[in-house]
């Protein structure tokens, strides 16, 4: 249960960080957030992120960002810029392990 809360924990603070890249619309939304009010009620807890998929790689962890960049940015840069961002976070508390390893993909413009 431990490694699950941590492993939400470290999610949602990846996309706390990734909306905060200037550039970044929003996440990509996912299938579940499209459906969250078909099971959202009284006790559905937190509800999932969408846009981070965190697993864990040989000797560190493979993160896939999927962001909504704002038209007015270069697509490039705005992936950059995340890749960056997240890779800096996950090396903080690993600092002595190998580097995360971050996959991010711009779906679209807005």
């Amino acid at each position: 249960m431990t490694a699950h809360i941590a492993h939400d924990t470290l999610v949602e603070d990846a996309a706390r960080i990734v909306e905060g890249v200037p550039g970044v619309a929003f996440l990509k939304p996912g299938l579940a957030a499209r459906f969250r009010s078909a099971w959202s009620g009284p006790g559905a807890g937190r509800p999932p992120v969408s846009g981070v998929r965190l697993t864990p790689g040989p000797g560190s962890w493979q993160v896939d960002v999927q962001v909504v960049a704002a038209r007015r940015e270069r697509a490039v840069d705005v992936a950059r810029a995340v890749h960056t961002a997240v890779q800096a976070h996950l090396a903080a508390p690993a600092a002595d392990g190998p580097a995360a390893r971050v996959t991010v993909t711009v779906t679209g413009l807005v």
